[in-house]
């Protein structure tokens, strides 16, 4: 995608996050039980991933409402987002043992937040043509 045409796309998408992180949030909290069953993985790991993702949807919308200009502010989210993918990869690495629908639904998600991470990096990077480092 050109940058002309990402340029106004940082907002949209650092909302489409933040609405994917309270969606996720949300279902994870209320259904943690029948999840854990449903995927081999500890219910209180699925009940506390899905509440810390309130506040962080929070700090988002935030970011994407009053500072989507603030290049720190949307490279914190970034490399929330990308903490998220590598814990996540990492509790396949022999912190839970999910049967298979847990895997696939682990990397999903996670290849999911990977790649709205690169969305945000690569729009911040049209906001701020002059910091191509970004």
């Amino acid at each position: 995608m050109a940058p002309v045409q990402i340029r106004n796309a940082l907002r949209p998408i650092l909302l489409f996050d933040a609405a994917a992180c309270v969606g996720m949030g949300a279902g994870l909290v209320v259904l943690s039980d029948p999840l854990a069953g449903l995927l081999a993985l500890p219910a209180p790991l699925l009940f506390w991933a899905g509440a810390i993702l309130f506040p962080v949807a929070a700090y988002m919308a935030a970011v994407a409402l009053w500072l989507p200009g603030n290049q720190p502010a949307v490279m914190l989210v970034i490399l929330g987002n990308v903490l998220w993918v590598i814990a996540s990869v990492a509790l396949l690495a022999g912190v839970v043992t999910p049967n298979a629908l847990g895997v696939a639904f682990v990397l999903g998600q996670a290849a999911f937040v990977a790649v709205l991470a690169r969305l945000e990096q690569l729009a911040l990077r049209a906001t701020c043509p002059h910091r191509q480092e970004v």
